[in-house]
């Protein structure tokens, strides 16, 4: 199997990419699920977190793992944060929570990282 990495949190849809990666039997690796820490004011993963009793980035990491064919690449700089990252198969997010997340993307696509010359022309086409 082969992978593409890219940036993908709830800010950013990259469904298009996602579905042709499926589509061509690969799985996506992404890369800044937490959206430069923009996600840790979000009311609505913050409602989603105390809903089961979880932090914000166990839920933005079981949104992207919950997702079919997706792998995760999460940056911590303390061990307590990496064991709370692998304590985030004990809950599962229900369809209503999953599209709640998927409904912060924005219209605008909500990319954070884009080195001039390196943004994907398929954000225009979308």
């Amino acid at each position: 199997m082969v992978t593409n990495q890219i940036e993908y949190h709830p800010y950013l849809d990259q469904m298009p990419v996602i579905e042709a990666a499926r589509k061509a039997g690969l799985s996506i690796t992404t890369y800044y699920g937490m959206a430069d820490g923009r996600v840790f004011i979000d009311p609505v993963l913050h409602a989603i977190g105390n809903r089961h009793g979880k932090s914000i980035a166990q839920v933005v990491l079981r949104w992207l793992l919950q997702q079919e064919g997706l792998v995760a690449l999460s940056k911590t700089v303390t061990a307590a944060r990496a064991a709370e990252n692998l304590t985030i198969f004990d809950f599962e997010l229900s369809n209503e929570e999953m599209a709640l997340i998927h409904a912060l993307a924005k219209p605008d696509g909500g990319r954070l990282v884009s080195p001039p010359g390196l943004a994907p022309e398929w954000d225009a086409a979308v």
